[in-house]
């Protein structure tokens, strides 16, 4: 996708600001429409129909998960938008309810990495043309809380191992992987292969259930919690 639709939701003012701004210096990108709120979103969706919702996960009127409500009202009601959700927690629970029903077209980035020089495009331009962003400081933390604090399946892994699945839990593809590392698509190919016969998960092509499955995995222990100001 050359030029793409974005619509931005997020009560705070200055945020809000910042992030049309950074979007608006992007070559194809325009910004459609702004809201702070749940309701005005999916109304401003319903008019504008965008290419992309960028939104935060908390909003009015409840300041709970409307960025995450709106994402699954989304996939049910206009399944071509694609949604990026902007956080401030690490919670997988708020990432498993996001790609609950699919992570294609599905984003999760973390507020403190706005400002990241490309990050936000980045993201915005791999949902937009259909794939799936995990912030990979969120996908590095859990694996990182996950190793030290279960004693359980995750620390039958090797080193490499955990790092390729911090790879595979961010959505790359073994291609991606193996030039990260520098070694063969192949070898990527055996790492995975023990990770998910280690985990009891069986290994799937799909890059959106092998996300979702990683996911579910780091969900079932200690690791989650909102990020604190370093």
């Amino acid at each position: 996708m050359t030029s793409f639709r974005v619509v931005i939701a997020e009560d705070h003012l200055l945020v809000r600001a910042g992030i049309e701004a950074l979007i608006a210096t992007e070559s194809g990108a325009e910004v459609v429409g702004v809201c702070s709120g749940y309701e005005a979103l999916m109304e401003c969706v319903d008019q504008e129909k965008p290419d992309v919702v960028v939104t935060d996960i908390r909003m009015p009127p409840t300041m709970s998960d409307e960025g995450i409500r709106a994402a699954t009202a989304l996939r049910a009601g206009h399944p071509d938008v694609a949604v990026l959700v902007l956080s401030q927690f690490l919670d997988p629970t708020y990432l498993l309810a996001l790609i609950e029903q699919g992570s294609s077209r599905r984003g999760y980035l973390l507020k403190e990495r706005i400002a990241a020089p490309g990050e936000l495009i980045s993201a915005v331009r791999t949902v937009a043309s259909g794939g799936s962003f995990i912030d990979p400081v969120v996908v590095e933390s859990l694996v990182a809380a996950k190793a030290r604090n279960d004693a359980g399946l995750l620390r039958h892994l090797t080193p490499r191992e955990r790092e390729t699945l911090a790879e595979v839990a961010a959505g790359r593809s073994n291609l991606a992987i193996a030039t990260a590392f520098n070694v063969s698509e192949r070898a990527v190919e055996k790492y995975i292969n023990s990770i998910f016969v280690k985990l009891g998960l069986r290994g799937d092509r799909d890059t959106n259930r092998r996300v979702k499955a990683v996911l579910m995995f780091l969900d079932s222990g200690p690791g989650g919690g909102e990020i604190r100001p370093r």
